[in-house]
């Protein structure tokens, strides 16, 4: 088993240039199975592990596809296959992307239940509900989700909460559905508008992406296209609290600062200097200890982002005073929190809410990522802790990081992957 070796104390200089986003990437990939007409070639791909499932469960459906770098290509119009039904599929949460595509093109579609992260209760209901409502009926038995429709048919559709995956998944089923459906109370996440912007290069008809009313005129096909993801702003916001909690000055390259508002006022308030530039954005601290504590309640977009909260939970661990942090999406969000507390952290959680006192060291230590950000969370806290820290489960952060160690280690970070 492999783990990160971090030796905490080491201020952050230089440069970083920011990935295509994973929350982007994994439905546009699903959306490509789409085309049954030319090649979609994607630029800016990340290398991660939830991607290269994703694509290993495509070319299964009989999509050819081909991967050069961070482009890749894929070509779907021989695609013979409804059934995703691989050993990776119940590990990866996105694959529950392809239930909507699939029964878009063929009518029909057998999936394993999904995967992913141990974070809390994600039921598949509201994809689910949506679906039924465009004209599929489902049963689930075995570990399967089967899917049949005699033909999808525009409906209006009213989520009960703004889901991303979702909103996503009824984007890509209505957009060949017959007539016109209208999705309300929808996630505004940037990667909705992404995965927009793909479907009507391939075709579709799509408007309002980025509001909480999106409305969707069914085309008879779709067609291939050329697309470049947006870079990950959860990447990104992650190097900006790296920065702030050991210290330093990191430029981010190849980010977008509207998607990152929220978490650019929170770490301004902390105490952090984050200057917006031509090139990027600079991020200038002296480190956790000179942060102050604040308070951060996770919400849908554009509040703060619930990806983005145990890495700020990282930051805030010697920060002067108290911190309050409510987890409003996610109930089993906190796994780190006891991970933290091996480190030396002061925090009593409540419910959704952690409250903790700056402490004045933490401390290296074994630890263990729970989850993909709760690993990412981890790795920051050991940038600044004193001593050596060992983070184990290593598998959650290959999924959403490319090049992490390697980033790090070129602002000066001593991190290593090593073998325990």
């Amino acid at each position: 088993m492999e783990e990160l070796v971090i030796n905490g104390g080491k201020r952050l200089e230089g440069k970083v240039t920011i990935k295509g986003s994973k929350n982007s990437i994994l439905p546009i990939l699903a959306a490509g199975i789409l085309a049954t007409e030319g090649k979609s070639v994607i630029h800016d791909v990340p290398n991660l592990t939830d991607v290269d499932n994703i694509m290993e469960i495509i070319e299964y459906l009989g999509v050819e596809v081909q991967r050069d770098g961070n482009i890749v290509t894929l070509d779907a119009i021989k695609m013979n296959r409804h059934d995703a039904t691989l050993d990776c599929v119940s590990e990866l949460r996105a694959s529950l992307f392809l239930l909507g595509p699939i029964i878009a093109r063929f009518g029909f579609s057998e999936i394993s239940q999904p995967g992913g992260c141990a974070i809390g209760t994600r039921p598949i209901d509201l994809h689910l509900k949506g679906l039924e409502a465009l004209g599929v009926t489902f049963e689930q038995s075995h570990g399967l989700i089967k899917g049949r429709t005699n033909g999808l048919k525009g409906a209006r559709i009213y989520l009960d909460f703004p889901s991303v995956g979702a909103t996503e998944n009824l984007m890509m089923a209505a957009s060949i559905a017959e007539g016109q459906t209208i999705l309300e109370n929808v996630a505004e996440e940037p990667e909705i508008v992404d995965l927009a912007n793909f479907l009507n290069n391939m075709g579709a008809k799509i408007s309002g992406a980025g509001t909480n009313m999106i409305k969707i005129n069914g085309v008879k096909s779709l067609k291939g296209t050329v697309h470049t993801v947006i870079p990950d702003r959860i990447e990104a916001g992650t190097y900006m609290v790296a920065a702030a909690a050991a210290g330093g000055n990191v430029l981010l390259e190849n980010v977008i600062a509207d998607h990152l508002k929220p978490v650019i006022a929170k770490l301004k308030e902390a105490g952090a200097q984050v200057l917006e530039e031509d090139d990027g954005i600079r991020v200038i601290s002296e480190g956790s200890i000179n942060c102050k504590g604040i308070v951060i309640k996770t919400m849908p977009y554009p509040g703060f982002p619930t990806d983005m909260q145990a890495q700020l939970l990282a930051l805030l661990l010697s920060a002067k005073g108290r911190s309050y942090v409510t987890e409003t999406i996610f109930e089993r969000r906190f796994q780190h929190v006891e991970e933290f507390r091996k480190m030396g952290a002061d925090i009593v959680m409540a419910g959704n809410t952690v409250a903790l006192s700056g402490v004045d060291k933490i401390y290296g230590a074994s630890v263990l990522a729970t989850d993909l950000r709760a690993g990412a969370a981890l790795v920051i806290a050991g940038l600044y802790a004193e001593g050596e820290t060992r983070v184990g489960n290593i598998h959650y952060i290959d999924r959403g990081y490319d090049g992490l160690v390697e980033n790090l280690r070129s602002l000066g970070a001593d991190i290593k992957r090593a073998v325990r």
